[in-house]
């Protein structure tokens, strides 16, 4: 095994990020080492290194929270792993475990959590650390490439959808179908959701279309609510934001029917104003969501491997992660881009 490895490095927020040549890093106790294949490009990688939230990384990190790979050494204790398996890295690195929100099953809001590619140095690179405990299993014959977007696209989606309550028959809204959203299309057919998509441009709609959206509607259209009320019958029992734009958070909420649920997942900065009026009396729930738990990874994983789900994605090399940045930032990422770490 190599003693070095090649990182794109945060030195500084809001500039290119470094290529380096760094030393592969060595497991503690209850880690794991593991080679990379693969790694998702999200955009709260782009947040990260650019330094948007009101808690920032420590400079320098790594970014990156979909890696896919091998484990290629073994911390001091771990035994429910073994050199050679298929496992992913996502935004979960690892929590207390002891916390009301880890024993009461909701891992993701434990406040002494690490988070890869932000708290802790993540997966843009060759080899990258893992708690044994919080690394996903990859199914069998893995698609490295293919499944890289699933640990927080995938399950962050999956997560979402669940969270509106929504069951089958009944209508999904999809604000947003790009690296989230085209999945998002995928799982809510898969649960027996009708879907209505929506987004800016031809292109996001064929997509959604040609994923199963019973609906596509241009987000900007200016009866784009009135296209779904009608389509669905006073509006969607659920709707999903995967969109990073504060005018989607607006429209989500005329979006929804009576009694239904708004789920949000993107997370443009600033605040959108909330009509107490409308959530009120037409008994609107308006909920947040953050990516998912261990066992609604595998949930989400297990749907992937059975061909359901599959993302939309173009390989890149790690060196090109900066032109990729910035085709994120003008919107012009198509599915999803995974970083080749072969």
């Amino acid at each position: 095994m190599s003693t070095t490895m090649q990182a794109a490095v945060v030195r500084q927020f809001g500039q290119p990020l470094q290529i380096e040549s760094l030393k592969v890093p060595v497991p503690g106790p209850g880690e794991v080492l593991i080679r990379l294949r693969a790694s998702g490009v999200c955009h709260t990688d782009l947040h990260a290194a650019d330094g948007d939230w009101p808690v920032r990384p420590v400079l320098p990190f790594i970014p990156g929270h979909e890696g896919t790979g091998v484990v290629a050494a073994l911390g001091q204790g771990v035994k429910n792993l073994r050199e050679g398996d298929a496992v992913g890295v996502a935004w979960l690195h690892d929590a207390c475990g002891r916390c009301e929100h880890c024993v009461g099953g909701w891992e993701t809001l434990c406040e002494a959590q690490h988070n890869s590619g932000y708290s802790v140095n993540g997966t843009f690179a060759q080899y990258a650390i893992g708690a044994a405990d919080y690394v996903a299993r990859l199914p069998p014959q893995p698609d490295f490439h293919a499944l890289a977007p699933i640990l927080c696209a995938g399950v962050t989606t999956y997560k979402g959808i669940r969270e509106t309550e929504a069951r089958p028959g009944e209508w999904l809204a999809i604000s947003g179908i790009g690296g989230l959203g085209h999945i998002a299309v995928q799982y809510a057919k898969a649960m027996g959701l009708l879907v209505a998509a929506l987004d800016l441009g031809e292109d996001k709609l064929a997509l959604a279309r040609a994923l199963g959206a019973d609906l596509t509607v241009d987000a900007a259209a200016p009866d784009a609510v009135a296209q779904v009320l009608k389509a669905t019958g006073g509006g969607a029992h659920g709707v999903l934001v995967t969109a990073v734009s504060l005018p989607a958070f607006r429209q989500a909420l005329q979006l929804a029917r009576r009694r239904g649920t708004v789920s949000l997942v993107g997370l443009p900065p600033g605040e959108f104003a909330t009509p107490v009026f409308d959530v009120v009396l037409k008994r609107i729930t308006l909920r947040g969501s953050i990516v998912g738990t261990r066992n609604d990874l595998a949930e989400a994983l297990a749907l992937a491997a059975q061909g359901k789900v599959r993302a939309h994605y173009h390989c890149a090399p790690l060196a090109d992660i900066n032109p990729v940045f910035e085709r994120l930032r003008q919107g012009r990422v198509d599915g999803r881009v995974v970083l080749d770490l072969t």
